[in-house]
């Protein structure tokens, strides 16, 4: 068992995200917060030591968490919010820090560009 030299984010999408995909794809009227959050996103950070330090690491990546997030659901990016910086980030998101991370893997962990 390892500890791993970073911070995590639990990202989940919040009322705002939901009413744009409403309105952007007609299929989804009948999906919900609770569809939308069954399987959240963690993203790794560089290792934080609180929330404030958090959230200054997470205003570098927000726009590509952003932009991740609104693909997952509707992949036309013209339909995707002008504003995608930290403000508008933290009123279309919920998210939780995590400070631990333990590996309890044995084999070595990949990295794969998505």
């Amino acid at each position: 068992m390892e500890a791993i030299n970073r911070s995590a984010i639990v990202v989940k999408p919040a009322q705002p995200f939901l009413d744009w995909l409403h309105r952007v794809d007609p299929t989804s009227a009948q999906l919900t917060l609770d569809d939308l959050s069954l399987e959240p996103t963690i993203y790794l950070l560089p290792e934080c030591q609180g929330k404030e330090e958090a959230i200054e690491c997470l205003r570098e990546v927000c726009t590509e968490i952003f932009e991740e997030q609104l693909d997952g659901w509707y992949r036309v990016p013209s339909t995707w919010p002008a504003e995608r910086d930290l403000h508008a980030f933290l009123i279309w998101f919920e998210w939780s820090l995590h400070s631990m991370i333990i590996d309890l893997g044995d084999d070595p962990i990949e990295h794969e560009d998505i």
